[in-house]
């Protein structure tokens, strides 16, 4: 078998040894997230350095073998994940130039999050992730967003604003403009600080919004109706609310 069609079958197959692979990416991702979330407190040393290159080698493998394979490279390339990545292979492989960048090694997670086969698969294997899809997946975004306007706060204002101190300032702040609570112990000046601040509230509240929206809405199966294709049903529904069809909706038995 050819390299690209082995990787092809790694990145997109439905074997076995796909899903686990796609596993140990998704493993990968996270524990690379509280290794940068962790090491951001504490002073850089040389084995922190070391780690960073092992782990841009693995991400520019990963990044490598995805474009590889890919069928649609040049938009593949210009997408934003795809740029994030770049600049996060960059900020590990070089850490002395450009460590402040490493947090946005986070968007990898949630691009993998979002792709057909590994979204399946969790559907398959996890009845809880099943039935929490929506919110799983809203948590995500507003962590996302959160973590990557943390840093960019941090790294921008660190060095200028005295009341920016550490990673936990820059989230205090992030928090408080995000919620619009604005209590003025913290503000970020200049251009910059001043548009990083309206990203924020504008961005962050409509996250936070469609958080609460799938907190509230009333809970769902997803479930395509044969008849219809209505995707979502009330956990006990017995017919589509659209067209009348019986539905015959699995589930894990009385709880």
């Amino acid at each position: 078998m050819r390299v690209k069609d082995k990787l092809r079958l790694l990145y997109e197959g439905d074997t076995p040894e796909a899903h686990h692979f796609r596993y140990a990416l998704l493993v990968f991702d996270v524990t690379t997230i509280l290794f940068i979330v962790a090491t951001s407190f504490l002073p850089r040393s040389p084995a922190f350095e070391w780690m960073d290159v092992i782990i841009g080698l693995i991400v520019l493998a990963d990044f490598s073998a995805r474009l590889l394979i890919s069928r649609t490279r040049w938009r593949d390339l210009l997408r934003p994940t795809t740029l994030a990545d770049v600049v996060a292979i960059g900020s590990f492989l070089a850490p002395a130039v450009g460590e402040q960048f490493g947090f946005l090694r986070i968007l990898r997670t949630l691009r993998l999050l979002r792709t057909y086969q590994l979204t399946a698969r969790l559907r398959a294997d996890f009845p809880f992730f099943r039935r929490y899809e929506d919110l799983i997946i809203a948590s995500v975004n507003l962590a996302v967003f959160v973590f990557i306007m943390t840093g960019f706060v941090y790294e921008t204002q660190r060095w200028t604003n005295t009341k920016i101190g550490n990673y936990i300032d820059a989230l205090y702040f992030t928090i408080a403009a995000l919620t619009t609570t604005g209590f003025g112990d913290i503000t970020l000046t200049g251009t910059l600080g001043h548009l990083i601040s309206v990203i924020i509230m504008i961005c962050g509240v409509t996250l936070f919004l469609r958080l609460v929206q799938v907190l509230l809405r009333p809970d769902k199966v997803r479930f395509p109706c044969p008849a219809c294709g209505l995707q979502r049903h009330d956990w006990d529904a017995v017919h589509c609310k659209a067209c009348g069809t019986t539905l015959n909706i699995p589930d894990e038995g009385a709880i």
